[in-house]
């Protein structure tokens, strides 16, 4: 299915160089940013308070979110579970209080809104559990890009696998260097969502490069930089339409789907943009660098060999 078809190839690789130069500064500001800022980290890395209130009608968890907010709490995490009457928060840890001093102020300014709310529990979220979390969630990363790796090399070459790791490791530093910038609450959801991204953005690569080899086979006069070009050229219409719609369902999260939603939705939109820039610029541009050509991809028949040489055809 396609919208629309591009006649003429467009020379995207004859801009490869500025393009991937400034990849590099986007990049190396991440990193920069990283090391500097660091990661606002949610409570479920940092350790805090979670409590779980209960209302006697549906909560209004807008309402609930703003009462906390006056307590001098900039960024709680408040959520409906189970039921519109149930409520979870989630309160970062304070120095100057306990898990239980906490849990009663809260409830405090609960009650004096709204004298129903009971308290059903409080848990007290410790550091160690944030740290086990943490080594979970980069042994996750790690396999996924040892798996994308396997599976490019299988599937292509490993000029592909290595160029895709490179551009997709180029989205989720670039993902988590917009978090350190802005300092946004990096939570376990935003780890969910780049590694939704990794995923996705491999997703274009290998279309791409399916592309690249199908045109390898059939067009043997064009240089490989020709080739990538009119591989990418060919999967606009489909790129439009895939991403388009995608976004759609990710900006409606971002809009409509409360601040629970939010930090999610705005990784997944920051990932879908540069996934999209990374598998058709930097993963292609790097795969040409590293001197991908059709014997890479396409085994030699005997309409490729050459009639006069006299090995032409000779089994060992």
């Amino acid at each position: 299915m396609e919208f629309f078809r591009i006649r003429k190839t467009i020379p995207f690789m004859r801009h490869a160089l500025v393009l991937n130069a400034i990849s590099f500064l986007t990049f190396a500001l991440a990193v920069f940013f990283l090391f500097h800022r660091g990661l606002h980290l949610s409570v479920e890395f940092t350790g805090g308070t979670v409590m779980e209130v209960a209302y006697e009608q549906s909560a209004d968890i807008g309402k609930v979110r703003e009462t906390i907010g006056t307590l001098g709490y900039s960024e709680v995490l408040v959520q409906a579970y189970g039921s519109s009457r149930d409520v979870q928060i989630r309160l970062p840890a304070r120095k100057d209080m306990n898990a239980t001093q906490q849990s009663t102020q809260v409830v405090d300014a609960l009650k004096a809104v709204d004298p129903g709310v009971t308290l059903r529990g409080v848990e007290f979220v410790g550091p160690q559990v944030g740290e086990e979390l943490t080594t979970n969630g980069l042994k996750a990363l790690a396999m996924v890009v040892v798996g994308i790796m396997v599976y490019l090399a299988f599937r292509f070459e490993w000029k592909f696998a290595v160029s895709t790791v490179l551009a997709n490791l180029h989205d989720v530093v670039i993902i988590l260097g917009f978090f350190a910038f802005f300092q946004w609450e990096f939570s376990l959801a935003v780890l969910a969502a780049v590694l939704a991204v990794l995923g996705y953005s491999v997703n274009e690569s290998v279309v791409i490069f399916d592309r690249v080899r199908e045109n390898f086979r059939r067009y043997r006069k064009l240089s490989t930089q020709e080739v990538i070009d009119s591989a990418i050229t060919s999967t606009i219409s489909r790129t439009i339409i895939t991403h388009g719609s995608t976004q759609l369902v990710v900006l409606s999260m971002f809009f409509f789907g409360g601040p629970t939603l939010h930090y999610f939705a705005l990784a997944l939109t920051i990932g879908i943009c540069f996934g999209i820039y990374s598998s058709c610029f930097v993963a292609a541009a790097i795969a040409m660098w590293l001197g991908v050509k059709r014997e890479d991809l396409v085994k030699a028949t005997k309409k490729d060999e050459d009639p006069n040489d006299p090995n032409s055809g000779a089994v060992v």
